[in-house]
Parts: structure tokens; C-alpha cells; sequence
């Protein structure tokens, strides 16, 4: 039996990035701190930080999962989120997808 594919809205579309994007962009801004720490040696709180960071990262892995699972991207968007720790992953799935709406 052959898959059956539904037309998708591109409004669908924009509102699961809208809720995307401003979590890879918050994930963003807490990873700067850890890499402060790491590579310059500042005196950060890593805890509060990092483990806000690693439950966004499994937050941004799961909605891109969820929309490729459901045919509204394909499956490199949540690769490309995993394999470059998160944030710079999801920006740049979420911008290549909205120019692919727009054009």
C-alpha cells in the first residue's frame, strides 16, 4: 500500500519553527557562558546553566523529530540539530525551511 501523503499548510509549518526558534536562540545565548568557561576559564555557576542547556537541546531534538515524524521537514533537520549540539543546528534548519515557504 503506498504512503499517502497530506498537503501541509505552510502556516502549520511556521507555527511549529515559531516555537523552534525562540528556544534555539535561548539555547544559544546559555551555551556562551559554558563555552566562556571552558576555553577562558571563568568562574561561571555551570550547573544551573548546563543542565538548562541539555534539557533544551533534548527539547530541540524532539520538536524537529516531531515535525519530521509528522512530514512537515525531512529527517536532516533534527540530524543537523543533533550533530552540531543544538542551537546552530536548529537556526540554520529554521531558516532554510522558511526560505523554502517563501519562495
Amino acid at each position: 500500500m503506498p504512503l499517502r501523503f497530506r498537503p501541509v499548510s505552510p502556516e502549520i509549518i511556521r507555527r511549529r519553527l515559531n516555537v523552534i526558534l525562540p528556544l534555539a536562540i535561548i539555547d544559544a545565548v546559555l551555551l556562551v557562558p559554558l563555552l566562556l568557561h571552558r576555553f577562558a576559564d571563568l568562574d561561571i555557576p555551570v550547573f544551573p546553566i548546563g543542565m538548562t542547556h541539555g534539557l533544551l537541546f533534548i527539547a530541540l531534538v524532539a520538536l524537529c523529530a516531531k515535525g519530521a515524524y509528522d512530514r512537515l521537514w525531512g529527517w536532516w533537520f533534527p540530524a543537523v540539530t543533533v550533530v552540531t549540539g543544538g542551537p546552530l543546528g536548529s537556526l540554520v534548519g529554521d531558516v532554510v525551511i522558511r526560505r523554502r515557504l517563501n519562495s
